[in-house]
């Protein structure tokens, strides 16, 4: 990746051994690493065993997780917040795990739409859950910096599995708890 980024900032003119820039390539090559890590996690590592049994059927929601993540067109960021909620069927998973489940879809190349069902599907997998509900807001900054140069839209996307799409008093109980 290091040579890549030497060829991109070249190919815009500039002169790599500008002090400005000397180091940049490497600087900007474990950056992309960073920012696409979710391509070398696994959710399985991720949730390590940290599944609790529980009696509580009541709504569990996660609200307001910050996400950072690349459009896949553009490779540009993505900033936003993601809602998390489910329905427990006698086991819960541990708190930070929503978050960081959040975090190995989002540190990936995507699409919002896509992020959003990766994040529910596999909350409604792991936990067995009677249902997920998963809402995305998000600035996508290849339509903030480029392009149209809209400043305040959000792109809202949402996935609702099992009750949260068959039941409107659970949907609506999300919404309302999210607002």
């Amino acid at each position: 990746m290091k040579d890549a980024y030497a060829s991109i900032i070249k190919a815009t003119g500039e002169d790599l051994n500008r002090p400005g820039l000397l180091g940049t390539p490497e600087r900007a090559a474990k950056a992309m690493e960073f920012l696409t890590q979710g391509y070398q996690q696994n959710v399985d590592e991720i949730i390590n065993g940290a599944m609790f049994p529980t009696t509580s059927n009541e709504m569990v929601i996660v609200k307001n997780i910050e996400l950072y993540s690349l459009c896949e067109h553009h490779m540009l960021p993505f900033i936003g917040k993601c809602h998390v909620a489910y329905l427990p069927t006698g086991m819960v998973i541990g708190l930070s795990k929503i978050a960081r489940i959040v975090d190995m879809f989002a540190r990936r190349l995507q699409i919002q739409e896509n992020l959003t069902h990766q994040i529910a599907e596999t909350i409604m997998e792991k936990t067995k859950a009677l249902g997920v509900g998963v809402i995305i807001e998000s600035q996508h900054m290849c339509m903030m910096m480029r392009g149209v140069q809209k400043q305040n839209s959000v792109m809202t996307t949402s996935c609702m599995l099992g009750a949260f799409r068959e039941r409107q008093t659970t949907r609506s109980e999300f919404l309302s708890l999210i607002k």
